[in-house]
């Protein structure tokens, strides 16, 4: 039983690194059977959706890690400008780690899957409310209400969505700098008005 999940699980771990770097449609079964070392009988056998399903299963494993990354340095980090800071500085150096080539997984999916396919669209819906939930969580001290952190943390979400997308291009961290330069400011005035 442990060779059959751990083909599963090297088919995911094989398709989220290629759907990182390069993205979906650009990511074909044969590399993905040569990334993973599965037979393509065993890949149908795991996936009998194809494709398709394969990057749902990315899309909930990838989620997952990131969601449990955010909640971790939210318990580290009780100060809503400590937390964006780290959260930043996290993402570019994952990033600068692996020379800019990886993106964000649910980023990739959502602009090449979520314009045709409402049910993937929902999955990532799902998927960026659990971050942002997380977010808003945490720098909720801030603000004088749920609603108003909710707002901010979907805005922070975005922006740092954004900045992997430029910090991959400049091949620098100045995107994440940026974001956390224009957040900590008003995150210090909204909490110094309270």
């Amino acid at each position: 039983m442990g060779k059959v999940r751990d083909s599963r699980a090297k088919a995911v771990e094989g398709a989220e690194r290629l759907f990182r770097t390069q993205g979906y449609a650009a990511t074909g079964l044969t590399q993905i059977l040569e990334v993973s070392g599965a037979p393509k009988g065993s890949f149908y056998f795991h996936f009998p959706e194809g494709k398709r399903q394969l990057a749902r299963e990315v899309l909930d494993v990838y989620g997952a890690r990131v969601l449990a990354g955010i909640r971790q340095l939210a318990a580290k980090h009780s100060d809503p400008a400590s937390f964006i800071r780290a959260v930043g500085k996290a993402m570019a150096m994952e990033m600068e780690a692996t020379d800019w080539t990886l993106g964000c997984a649910a980023q990739n999916l959502a602009i090449e899957l979520a314009p045709g396919d409402r049910e993937f669209a929902d999955a990532l819906a799902k998927t960026f409310a659990g971050w942002t939930a997380v977010i808003t969580d945490a720098i909720r001290p801030a603000y004088p209400s749920g609603a108003v952190a909710e707002r901010r943390a979907t805005a922070i979400l975005a922006a740092l969505e954004g900045a992997k997308t430029l910090a991959r291009s400049r091949r620098s961290a100045t995107p994440f700098d940026a974001v956390i330069d224009m957040v900590l400011p008003e995150l210090r005035a909204a909490k110094a008005g309270r």
